[in-house]
């Protein structure tokens, strides 16, 4: 695991890990001794806690309560801008493809601030039926460790979801998976790229 022997290298006496994680891999650090803290947000709240906790954990409290007020600053931002519609644009966002799982559990906060709606649990596996019987009228991918290099195209490709709305509309879009997938501040670059798609699919056809 090149991964592991990397992180070995540097010598750490603690090793912080979010959800998702390979078990073999926490395996491997945990022969050695060090420390390791894993972290398994589901939510808006449950990152600010997760950041208040590491503050204090290094010692800089003060700084990490400025993230969170920052952060909670820009959600309300773009919230302000939904206020008054009535239509929330029902939204798919999926973070692997094969199998087919959803986005993590706090994506579904970041698309209602950007008034949308998932149409789907979160960090769930879903079957292609699931998703059709949803009927999106957006489809986001932002597959794990991808990068911006999910490919639209297999969406189309979907037997089962042919009559679904955002196939139909051309509605499927690729996001930086780290803007979803990050319990962090890029979260705040995901919630303003879902709104702009959002607004996007009020005012098409």
């Amino acid at each position: 695991m090149k991964s592991v022997d990397a992180i070995l290298r540097l010598r750490p006496t603690l090793v912080i890990g979010s959800v998702p994680y390979k078990p073999e891999t926490v395996a491997k650090l945990l022969e050695r001794p060090l420390n390791f803290l894993a972290m398994n947000p589901r939510s808006l709240a449950d990152i600010e806690n997760d950041i208040r906790m590491l503050g204090g954990l290094v010692n800089r409290p003060v700084a990490a309560e400025r993230v969170i007020r920052r952060m909670r600053s820009d959600f309300a931002g773009i919230a302000k801008r939904n206020h008054g519609k009535k239509h929330r644009v029902r939204v798919y966002c999926e973070a692997w493809s094969s199998p087919r799982i959803s986005s993590p559990p706090w994506v579904a906060d970041l698309v209602r601030i950007a008034g949308g709606e998932m149409v789907l649990p979160s960090g769930c596996t879903v079957t292609d039926e699931q998703v059709a019987a949803a009927d999106p009228e957006i489809i986001v991918l932002a597959w794990a460790a991808t990068g911006a290099r999910a490919k639209t195209q297999t969406a189309y490709q979907v037997e089962p979801w042919k009559n679904v709305t955002a196939i139909r509309a051309r509605r499927v879009h690729v996001i930086r998976d780290e803007l979803l997938n990050t319990p962090a501040p890029p979260l705040v670059e995901g919630a303003q790229e879902l709104a702009k798609l959002i607004r996007a699919a009020r005012v098409l056809p």
